[in-house]
């Protein structure tokens, strides 16, 4: 049965007809642990810091204690960025069972330090949301967009009504890999060497690593 939708691919199904027994399903969505928090953002959250509050583990997604809330509007954009690099599979956002609830989530991947003005661009993927008070709805990413990632931006752009939106929980499912030194090395020096010393070799992708 299917709870939702999204536009432009990808769906929303129960966590709990996962392939994985439930002692399992946690492991499933830990890569909040591959967050650097210290350079996660939130902006338009009413409380600094609180965004942060919301990747947790899955176990204790029902700990109403942590929230975030919106602060000037419904509007949230969460910059996310990544210890190495990740295949991002799903992803839970669960809320409150009233209008603050988010309707609709627009992911973008690898553009660190989003503003409001840059969502105005198209985004990776957008989702309709449904309402989801206990962390068990997940939506599905197109795999072969999200494969490659480092930062992940979710803008929660829309709730049911309300004048402001309320999130307990956001849970990430994916691969986590590291990133290999020597790239960044190469990275670094592709990113500062003269142009003139560059006649043949064009600067790689791997620029995008540089924070």
């Amino acid at each position: 049965m299917s709870h939702g939708h999204s536009h432009g691919g990808g769906g929303c199904r129960c966590a709990a007809e996962r392939e994985e027994p439930p002692e399992q399903r946690g492991l499933a969505y830990g890569l909040y642990l591959r967050i650097d928090l210290e350079r996660l953002q939130c902006l338009n959250e009413s409380r600094e810091g609180s965004g942060r509050g919301v990747f947790k583990p899955w176990e204790e997604r029902t700990d109403r204690s942590k929230f975030v809330e919106s602060d000037a509007d419904e509007e949230l954009l969460f910059n996310i960025p990544f210890t190495g690099n990740v295949k991002l599979k799903g992803i839970i956002i669960m809320g409150e069972d009233d209008d603050s609830h988010p309707s609709e989530m627009r992911l973008y991947k690898n553009i660190p330090q989003m503003s409001f003005d840059d969502t105005e661009r198209e985004p990776d993927q957008t989702f309709s949301l449904n309402r989801d008070t206990a962390g068990e709805l997940e939506y599905a990413t197109k795999i072969s967009r999200f494969s490659n990632v480092y930062h992940l931006s979710i803008h929660i752009s829309k709730n049911f009504g309300a004048d402001t939106t309320k999130i307990f929980y956001i849970g990430l499912r994916g691969e986590w890999t590291e990133l290999r030194r020597h790239e960044v090395t190469i990275c670094n020096y592709e990113a500062s060497a003269n142009p003139a010393d560059h006649r043949i070799h064009q600067v790689t992708p791997q620029t995008h690593f540089i924070s």
